[in-house]
Formats: structure tokens, C-alpha cells, sequence
């Protein structure tokens, strides 16, 4: 068969002015996952609208599109397109399963769900010329799963080309999440066999690695084997954790940082208890946000806090109450969200019977727009206080401030580098993603977070190094 995979540009991607770098950094692993199942002899291809245009005049016969939320009205175009010329079109991904008869419209085929089972099966459905109209995720595994084409992703495009998923899902269950949706009606957190995915990590070349599991802590006993298989690669990666991982498993997380932990994305989402409480969210309450940044910094890892603004007890004082905590505790990154009640979601029931959806014009899904009624704010006032809550974390001043809370001059500028390096020079990365040369950006990535050749302090042996452990196995992985 001659398969074509898109991936459509989320419509916050194609704004005319500069492209954020976050839209060039991961290659489309979900598509090159399913083009794993393919046989030998199809003839297969993946484009990702976020880093190249995808030619439309071709007359493959299979089309796959993979559909988030503000991608979808472009991902319906792309399907409509091919099948007025009669090519079998099949959408997947999250939308796609939160709202399976709206893509139905566009498809000849929709999955619901992960499809590691089945895509597999509709493989053979479509070989014997009786494929479904729908196929739903029930089977939840990793096992037996082929190895990802990465001969069919184009490394130089992104910044980070070594992304790497080796488990699916999330054991917690937050009202706005929308991943709960998507793996609801089987298992909604699995993980890959240790051994599949140290494998996967030995094919992957040069030092750095971005892990986009939900919560690759999530099972203390996978993620202590798979730190321990990768002792000695000299790696230097970056990965999502929880604070509730870092406070009750500090063993785990030195082992982390031991196999080249540099950068953990947390979500502390909000400092009110009532907002957890009424998402639940419920492994942030009691925890002590403080401590665990401090456990963090002290060995040698930046931060990317993440933060939810329009819960029903955030009031007008939200946003510069959360920069000037996040700017206090010296947090490197942060990535703030407005509360969005994505469809199917707990959140989004809980809206809409409360008559509170202001509409669903699902291009403006991308928490950067209010799309509900607030309970403390007005809408706009909750759209300025977003976008000044960015400006003022990403302020220099506020940069200089917070690396300030560094103790040491070479950690100072690590966090200089990494903060202005990702806000403040969205220009030269537009640049450098419009001309396919992102990837030469990599090196400087590394030498930030390897701590510009010396990480952790001598502060990590007082937050628990192995007795006698030398600084440079912590700082070389």
C-alpha cells in the first residue's frame, strides 16, 4: 500500500508572526509508531505541517491524520481533500476520540483511543477489503509493540529530535486532563518492557533525550530499572514528573539524576488547595511546593513549572501572585495555561451543565483563550492577566531576579541561559526553523543543561548522592 501520515498544524502554529520554537521541537512519534505495523513492502510516508508543507496532489491509498482539538478544522480539510478524490482516509488521536461522530463526518474510519490494538487490526480489515467504520482501544499494551520508524522522521527539522514515549497514560485522574479522556474504557497507565525501551535509547544517537510521557515516575518500579539500565550512556535528558514524585521517592529521583536527569517539566498547576480539591488533583494537595523545587535544584535540575489560571477560586491577584512565587523559588521555566474544558472531559460536564461554555469554536481550545464563564473573573480580564503573567516571568528583570536565588555563579548563568534562551530569542529560532537548521541549536541545549560542564553542586551529595559517588558520574550520566 502506499500510506501518507499528516500530522496538521495546530492553528496556534501558523500565526504570521514568530513561530514559537515549541511547535519545531518533537517529531510526530505517534504516527511513527503506527507506520511500525506497516509491511515491509508499503510504501510509506510522515509529514508534519508544523516544519514542512505537505504536498496535496498525490493519490496515495491510505491517508492517516492525526487530530488534536485546534488542529481538527485543518485536519478535516486535509480529509475531505482526499476523499472527494476516493483515497480512504482514517483520523485518530485525541479529538478524534473525544468527539468520535463529529470526525466520523471526515473519515472513513475514526479510532477511539491509543491504537496499538487497534491499528493493528484494522490493518487486516483493510487488506481483506472490510474495514470498520470505527475501532475502539479496549487491549491496553506495550508488548510486542515494533520499534518506531525513525528512518521516516526528518532528524534535522527539530530541535529535539530523540523524543522517546516508553509508557501511555497517567495514573491520576485530573477533572481537565484531557489524556483521561482519551484512554478511558481500558488501562490508563501502562508502560513499555524495560528491556524494549532501553533498546529503544541505544538507537538513538548523540548525548540528549526529551521523554514525553505524562509521568515517567508514574511506576516507581519501571522507572528504578530503566534509570538503572541507563547508568553509564552519558545521556542528558529531560522529562515530567510530579511533585508527589519528588517528595516520597527521593531515592528514584537521585537515580534519575545518576542516569542524567537535567530538566523535569512539574505540574504545580495552582498554590490554592480549593483549586486541587475541585480538579482533583489530588496528589498536589498537602505537598510542600517548596521543598520539592529545592530538592530538585539542589540536584542540579531546572524546572519547567506548569500553571492553570480560571479555576472557580483564582480571584484578580492570581497571575502576579503566582509569577512572584514562581519567580521567588527560582524556578527556570514556566508554562502557563488558561483552564480550558476540553470535550469529554469531567471538566467539561461539569461546564457545560452548569451552561457555562461560551462556545465551541474548537481553534480557540488552546488555553490561550477563555472559552468558559470564569466564577471570580471576567473572561477578558482572565485573557490579559494570562498573557501578562508571560511577560512578566519572562521579563529580564525577572529572569535576573530569579537566578539570583542561585547560590552559585555557573548555576546563575545556566538559569539566565535556559530562560532567556527560550523566550527571548523567538526571531533567530523562527529563523533557524523556516530554514530546516533547528538542530544545529542542539549542542547549546546540551551545555545548558549539563550545567555548562559541572552539575550538580556539591549541594547534591547533602540531598543524598550515593557515599562516595564521583561528581562527574552525577554530571555525565
Amino acid at each position: 500500500m502506499r500510506v501518507k501520515m499528516i500530522l496538521p498544524a495546530l492553528t496556534e502554529a501558523t500565526s504570521p508572526f514568530f513561530r514559537p520554537i515549541k511547535y519545531s521541537l518533537f517529531p510526530p512519534l505517534g504516527l511513527a509508531t503506527l507506520a511500525g505495523f506497516l509491511d515491509e513492502d508499503d510504501d510509506v510516508s510522515i509529514w508534519d505541517e508544523h516544519v514542512e508543507k505537505v504536498p496535496m496532489d498525490d493519490d496515495p491509498d491510505l491517508v492517516v491524520i492525526q487530530a488534536y482539538i485546534t488542529s481538527a478544522r485543518r485536519a478535516y480539510a486535509i480529509a475531505d481533500r482526499y476523499r472527494a478524490r476516493g483515497v480512504y482516509v482514517a483520523i485518530g488521536g485525541l479529538h478524534a476520540t473525544s468527539l468520535p461522530d463529529e470526525a466520523q463526518r471526515h473519515a472513513d474510519t475514526v479510532f477511539l483511543g491509543p491504537g496499538e490494538d487497534t491499528w493493528p487490526s484494522f490493518l487486516q480489515d483493510l487488506r481483506a477489503g472490510n474495514p470498520s467504520r470505527r475501532y475502539i482501544s479496549r487491549h491496553r499494551t506495550l508488548l510486542g509493540v515494533p520499534p518506531i520508524r525513525r528512518d521516516l522522521i526528518r532528524r534535522h527539522k527539530y530541535l529535539v529530535p530523540n523524543s522517546i514515549v516508553v509508557s501511555r497514560g497517567c495514573p491520576h485522574v485530573c477533572d481537565f486532563c484531557y489524556k483521561v479522556a482519551f484512554f478511558k474504557g481500558g488501562k490508563e497507565y501502562y508502560v513499555q518492557p524495560v528491556e524494549s525501551a532501553l533498546a529503544e535509547i541505544n538507537r538513538l544517537p548523540g548525548r540528549h533525550l526529551y521523554f514525553l510521557d505524562d509521568h515517567l515516575f508514574g511506576s516507581p518500579p519501571f522507572a528504578a530499572a530503566l534509570f538503572d539500565g541507563m547508568q553509564g550512556m552519558g545521556r542528558l535528558w529531560q522529562a515530567a514528573g510530579t511533585v508527589k514524585a519528588v517528595l516520597e521517592q527521593p531515592a528514584l529521583l537521585e537515580k534519575a539524576v545518576r542516569a542524567g536527569l537535567r530538566s523535569l517539566f512539574v505540574g504545580f498547576e495552582t498554590l490554592n488547595p480549593a483549586n486541587l480539591l475541585e480538579q482533583r488533583k489530588y496528589q498536589n494537595l498537602r505537598r510542600d511546593y517548596g521543598e520539592a523545587i529545592r530538592r530538585l535544584h539542589d540536584l542540579g535540575v531546572m524546572i519547567n513549572g506548569s500553571f492553570v489560571f480560571g479555576m472557580d477560586h483564582d480571584g484578580p491577584d492570581v497571575f502576579d501572585r503566582t509569577v512572584a512565587w514562581a519567580v521567588g523559588q527560582g524556578i527556570e521555566t514556566a508554562t502557563f495555561h488558561i483552564l480550558t474544558p476540553y470535550p469529554d472531559t469531567a471538566l467539561y460536564q461539569r461546564m457545560e451543565a452548569e451552561n457555562r461554555i461560551l462556545h465551541r469554536d474548537w481553534d480557540l481550545y488552546d488555553t490561550r483563550h477563555v472559552v468558559f464563564r470564569p466564577a471570580r473573573l471576567q473572561p477578558a480580564e482572565l485573557e490579559a492577566g494570562y498573557w501578562r503573567a508571560y511577560r512578566e516571568f519572562y521579563r529580564w528583570e525577572s529572569i535576573w531576579k530569579s537566578a539570583a536565588t542561585k547560590p552559585a555563579p555557573r548555576d546563575r548563568l545556566r538559569h539566565i541561559a535556559y530562560a532567556g534562551g527560550w523566550k527571548k530569542f523567538e526571531p533567530l529560532w523562527d529563523l533557524l526553523i523556516r530554514g530546516g537548521q533547528v538542530l544545529h541549536a542542539l549542542p547549546f541545549l546540551e551545555l545548558i543543561l549539563e550545567g555548562f560542564g559541572r552539575h550538580p553542586t556539591s549541594n547534591a551529595r547533602r540531598a543524598g548522592a550515593a557515599p562516595g559517588a564521583p561528581l562527574a558520574r552525577l554530571t555525565d550520566g
